[in-house]
């Protein structure tokens, strides 16, 4: 059995370990950033193939503790490489080092490199490595002297399912999108809007939910040369997967004001085969809802971090809280960064998650009581009584807190 890691976006370990659960795997374990499991080689290939929210999979090798480059150099070259890496292979080294006596990355970069060659170079008798066969990327994670070396196995990032070659102007990670659909418990039974689609993501992530389609099916991976996990194992899983896929008419629609997004978005969808499961439409996100009385709204406008400034961002939010509160029965699930959105919005959330959108800090405001919208919209008319239960942090009339 290994020891994987799973690192990912902050606020979404959670996430993970339901996947990995849903998978069967042992040993489920969050750390901040990071969630770990023991598996056997074909669930590497699994984690690879059907995880929807980590950011990649990392064969974990061993983890000590070094204050000294000494030390560094002892524990590496101590551990038994022998045993994944033949005397042609690649071993090229990155890492990060975050509060730690060994503060000079490109330093222990050399010294981890150094000390497997070394142990190599032993156990094979040879005075050279040519490292001209079959690439295992080694990465290092040293905090507070407490140091990981683990193998890469996936390569390129798991956000990077292989249906977005091209994106817009503020693209969101196929991870934090599929999050975002998971947060709302979207399952495909209800109908759902994205009135600010850009190329498409968090429309085709929720097809792919949906659908049960496992988003690493179209890409390849880091590991798949490696004679540890064959072609063999890998078609198989990829069948297996597929095994698991679901069929049936699904309510998604998407929008967009710019019309080369929302042709991007289609163009996105039908590499990603769930273009049949959405609807594109160009149309401003003011103008009006769908055409059902409810649904579930999942949607990123901008926030004036790349597009738009915040003023402008501010009157967007304000305008589409208008026509939330027009609305009947529908839910909405909205991401921003924008530290005023509530204000200009004009409700409360009823709950919040902490996000980051790469290294921007978000929340995701969450809508879901009806009924505690309806209370609130007849208060908006009274907006120094709205200003003063806010700063207060309680919502007007509800008698509930505004942070929860």
């Amino acid at each position: 059995m290994f020891k994987l890691c799973v690192p990912c976006l902050l606020g979404l370990e959670s996430l993970i370990s339901r996947e990995l659960q849903k998978m069967d795997m042992a040993g489920i374990r969050a750390e901040n950033g990071r969630v770990y499991f023991t598996g056997k080689p074909e669930d590497i290939v699994r984690a690879n193939l059907r995880l929807r929210t980590g950011e990649r999979v990392l064969l974990e090798l061993d983890r000590f503790e070094a204050a000294s480059f000494e030390e560094l150099f002892e524990a590496t070259a101590a551990i038994p490489w022998e045993e994944f890496l033949d005397p042609h292979a690649a071993f090229p080294v990155k890492g990060y080092s975050l509060d730690s006596a060994l503060f000079s990355v490109s330093s222990c970069q050399k010294i981890i490199k150094k000390a497997i060659a070394q142990r190599l170079s032993s156990r094979y008798g040879r005075s050279w490595l040519p490292e001209d066969g079959v690439k295992y990327q080694i990465q290092f994670a040293i905090m507070k002297n407490q140091v990981s070396l683990c193998f890469d196995t996936t390569g390129e990032g798991l956000h990077k399912r292989g249906y977005r070659p091209a994106h817009g102007a503020a693209p969101l990670k196929e991870t934090l999108a599929a999050a975002i659909v998971e947060l709302s418990r979207y399952r495909g039974r209800e109908e759902i809007w994205d009135p600010f689609c850009g190329s498409g993501t968090i429309p085709i992530e929720a097809a792919l939910i949906a659908r049960n389609i496992a988003p690493g099916l179209q890409r390849g991976f880091a590991s798949m040369e490696w004679p540890m996990l064959p072609s063999e194992m890998w078609e198989r899983c990829r069948l297996e997967a597929k095994d698991l896929e679901f069929r049936g008419n699904y309510r998604i629609f998407a929008s967009d004001i710019d019309s080369s997004a929302v042709s991007m978005a289609r163009e996105n969808a039908l590499r990603a085969g769930v273009a049949d499961c959405i609807r594109f439409t160009v149309k401003n996100a003011l103008d009006t809802f769908p055409e059902t009385e409810q649904g579930r709204i999942l949607t990123n406008p901008p926030y004036g971090e790349r597009m738009l400034d915040a003023a402008e961002a501010e009157k967007l939010y304000e305008a589409f809280g208008k026509r939330f509160a027009e609305s009947r029965n529908w839910q909405v699930f909205l991401l921003s960064a924008h530290p005023e959105f509530e204000r200009s919005f004009g409700f409360l959330a009823d709950r919040r998650r902490k996000l980051y959108n790469g290294m921007v800090r978000c929340n995701l405001f969450m809508y879901t009581d009806t009924e505690h919208k309806k209370l609130f919209t007849a208060s908006l008319k009274r907006e120094s009584g709205f200003n003063r239960e806010r700063s207060s942090g309680r919502s007007p009339r509800s008698g509930r807190k505004g942070n929860r």
